[in-house]
């Protein structure tokens, strides 16, 4: 393993200097550009401390047990501002066992970092934002692994997505834990991803806190997701997210948002003052209907749905979580919120189900110990008539999904 300092390069003519030449943000961009050209498998790729501006993206491309790391979280920062080609700040792809720790990176006009076709994909202590006022302009995923495998995100920051701050789509055996999201559309966002752990992060101030979507024409259907021991407060930032992206349908004050996905397993979160729902349970039926504009993602996503595609949820376990509302009223910049303060005035639902099943195929969902909490079933699928705020027919233990990660 080689260990190569972005200095390497400056210091051969510092050294001639009788004072050392400071790295510039001019000066490493080029270098940096260099050792990742040249890096070989097994390199370790250090950036000192500083404040470093790129106008061209970093490209990690085929590489095997790579480190890139900077001097710490808010010591090493990469800005993206003034870029000029290309759309993500930091792309790598074909990869493996690829680290990514102690470092910013930040304002790409794209995805911050985007890691595609990766097996073994490790993010730690890493800040990755937007600094500006959370804006449609921002990029949409500050963590945008993609088409991975054994992904770990783990005591981050993301900050100021128009759609989410930490992605993992059409990925399997991910762990995202330990992090703050805020300022966000959507906090954390698993889609079409399987085998995922999501525990002990900290969801606020975004406009959904944590998200668990399964969406049709895509690689692979997402499944067996435990969520657990987050807390997921005051998510009810506006909804930033450019007009006909699938997050835009979020209404802000959401806690949990799980649509058209299975085998979940959600429990001791703690889910306070999300002023429109706490957690949500839909259907793509709904979602679409409620969201989708003509050349919509969502248009584009129902055009593909196809026989391998169940656009409804199942196989739901909902246990020991603890909800609390200051809130009087939800959103009303949004068909949820207006339809939550229509049928449910002043009793606002913590745990709320859009009532559209699969057919042909049981329903299982199971709530259990989670207080007193407000429940509603909106019967969404005859056109609200038979919603109703009793959840007993869903008392029961469905048993819990065994850890996936020893």
């Amino acid at each position: 393993m080689k260990y190569i300092p972005i200095l390497i390069l400056i210091l051969v003519f510092s050294c001639s200097q009788k004072e050392e030449t400071p790295v510039t943000w001019k000066s490493i961009e080029g270098d940096l550009q260099t050792l990742l050209i040249q890096a070989q498998d097994g390199d370790t790729i250090a950036i000192p401390e500083g404040n470093f501006m790129f106008k061209n993206p970093l490209i990690l491309d085929g590489l095997s047990n790579v480190i890139f790391q900077g001097a710490g979280m808010d010591k090493t920062v990469l800005s993206f501002e003034i870029q000029e080609s290309g759309a993500e700040g930091i792309r790598a792809a074909n990869c493996t066992n690829l680290t990514f720790r102690d470092f910013t990176v930040q304002d790409a006009p794209g995805d911050n970092i985007k890691v595609t076709d990766t097996n073994g994909i490790r993010f730690t202590n890493v800040k990755s934002q937007w600094t500006g006022e959370p804006s449609e302009e921002n990029g949409a995923y500050a963590f945008y692994p993609v088409l991975c495998k054994n992904v770990i995100v783990e005591n981050s920051i993301a900050i100021g997505s128009s759609d989410a701050g930490i992605y993992v789509g059409q990925s399997d055996s991910v762990i995202i834990r330990n992090n703050e999201v805020y300022f966000n559309v959507a906090g954390i966002e698993s889609e079409n991803s399987r085998w995922v752990e999501i525990y002990g992060n900290n969801a606020h101030d975004n406009t959904g806190g944590i998200l668990i979507f399964d969406m049709p024409g895509l690689t692979q259907s997402g499944h067996t997701t435990r969520v657990y021991d987050n807390d997921v407060i005051s998510n009810n930032h506006n909804n930033f997210a450019p007009e006909g992206n699938v997050v835009a349908v979020v209404p802000p004050g959401t806690g949990i948002m799980m649509m058209a996905t299975r085998n979940i397993e959600v429990f001791n979160n703690r889910i306070h003052h999300n002023k429109t729902i706490g957690t949500a349970l839909a259907s793509y039926v709904l979602v679409e209907a409620l969201g989708a504009e003509e050349g919509s993602q969502l248009d584009a996503a129902n055009n593909m749905v196809n026989e391998e595609y169940d656009p409804y949820p199942n196989q739901i376990y909902f246990h020991d979580n603890e909800f609390k509302n200051k809130h009087w009223f939800p959103t009303f910049k949004n068909d949820f919120g207006l339809l939550f303060m229509r049928y449910f005035p002043f009793n606002l639902p913590d745990f709320a189900m859009d009532g559209i099943m699969p057919e042909g195929e049981e329903f299982v969902m199971c709530l259990e110990n989670n207080g007193e909490f407000n429940f509603a079933n909106i019967d969404a699928a005859n056109d609200f008539e038979g919603r109703t705020t009793d959840w007993s027919a869903y008392a029961c233990n469905s048993g819990t999904i065994a850890p996936i990660f020893q």
